[in-house]
């Protein structure tokens, strides 16, 4: 069936409100191990120190320091060959999903996953050592991932850990579909080619996706265009944006706001100079949402939070945010913050 212009008109407040209900933002999930696995819906980019484990905390209640080594979540080196924290039961969706259909990067893949299964052996090293060992740069073993026999364990710190799992049984065409399922259902509308910025495939793969998907997609007109949503989707999105009230302190490269692209970064942050501070050339600061909007950014050293707001706080804003970063899920819990605003 030939796509056609959407009918559906959808706003930006709209948009976001529906992002923000899917991605868990509005209100914390209860703890327990099916919303763990709903906050990692499309994975949760995992950098020091230890992004994925905050923006859990952003969306569950209760999240313990040591949430990350919960047998429901595992990491790989997923989107754009980034760590990536996920459901257990969901590794193939976002390393067998990625796996082109033809060519050198999936010949590379397939080679080096059979070169480490044999230096391996059923055993653990640090990709540092195996890459030493096959005589290749660390670096270049995340392609392997994309055979979804990989596993790692990122500490934070130091090298990851790798060793090898059995071939999963999912198909890699459908385990692509769902990545992309995941892409729509998280950031509410969009089109192929963020996907493809977005996973790190090409756009040739990402256009195929989305037509194999046209049947269970709807066309929409919003702010960035003519886009897609998830035909699942459509009564939640169209939903009128209603009042948010709270406050989360999201990590860098958070789910929110890995916006891959110009036009979704303008989208989700208006003002041209606040953009800029949000995601910066170097390591990204994190965002601070008050009320449903990003306000500002924030960054911490050990028990310090420093917050650089871009407008006047009420008095409760600012209690919110103290009481927010009091409950950071840190080593030492109850030792409290330092909150400076800039």
């Amino acid at each position: 069936m030939p796509w056609v212009p959407g009918r559906l008109k959808l706003s930006r407040a709209q948009i976001l409100a529906f992002r923000r209900r899917a991605g868990g933002l509005d209100e914390r999930l209860p703890a327990g191990a099916g919303s763990l696995r709903r906050a990692a819906w499309a994975g949760m980019t995992d950098s020091a120190p230890r992004a994925a484990l905050l923006g859990l905390h952003a969306r569950v209640g209760g999240v313990p320091p040591n949430a990350l080594e919960d047998p429901e979540l595992a990491q790989v080196w997923g989107p754009r060959y980034s760590v990536y924290v996920v459901a257990a039961d969901d590794v193939a969706i976002f390393t067998l999903g990625r796996l082109p259909e033809r060519g050198k990067t999936r010949a590379r893949a397939f080679d080096l996953a059979a070169r480490l299964h044999a230096v391996l052996d059923g055993s653990q090293a640090r990709d540092a050592d195996l890459g030493a060992a096959l005589g290749e740069p660390a670096f270049v073993l995340k392609y392997a991932a994309l055979t979804g026999t990989i596993a790692i364990c990122w500490e934070g710190a130091r090298a990851p850990i790798v060793w090898t799992v059995p071939p999963p049984a999912l198909d890699e065409s459908e385990a692509t579909r769902e990545l992309a399922r995941r892409f729509l259902h998280v950031f509410g509308q969009s089109e192929p080619a963020a996907f493809a910025s977005w996973s790190g495939i090409n756009d040739r793969k990402a256009a195929g996706v989305f037509a194999e998907l046209e049947p269970e997609l709807v066309p929409v007109r919003a702010p960035l265009g003519e886009a897609r949503v998830l035909a699942n989707d459509e009564a939640a999105v169209r939903e009128p944006a209603a009042p948010t009230k709270g406050v989360r302190l999201l990590p860098s490269g958070d789910a929110y706001t890995l916006g891959v692209t110009p036009a979704e970064r303008a989208f989700l942050v208006p003002n041209e100079k606040q953009r800029n501070e949000l995601w910066t050339p170097r390591v990204w600061p994190g965002a601070l949402l008050v009320d449903g909007e990003i306000v500002g950014t924030w960054r911490r050293a050990k028990r310090v939070l420093t917050i650089d707001t871009w407008k006047k706080l009420s008095s409760a804003a600012r209690d919110a945010v103290v009481a927010e970063a009091d409950t950071l899920p840190l080593p030492d819990p109850g030792r409290g913050m330092t909150v400076h605003w800039t």
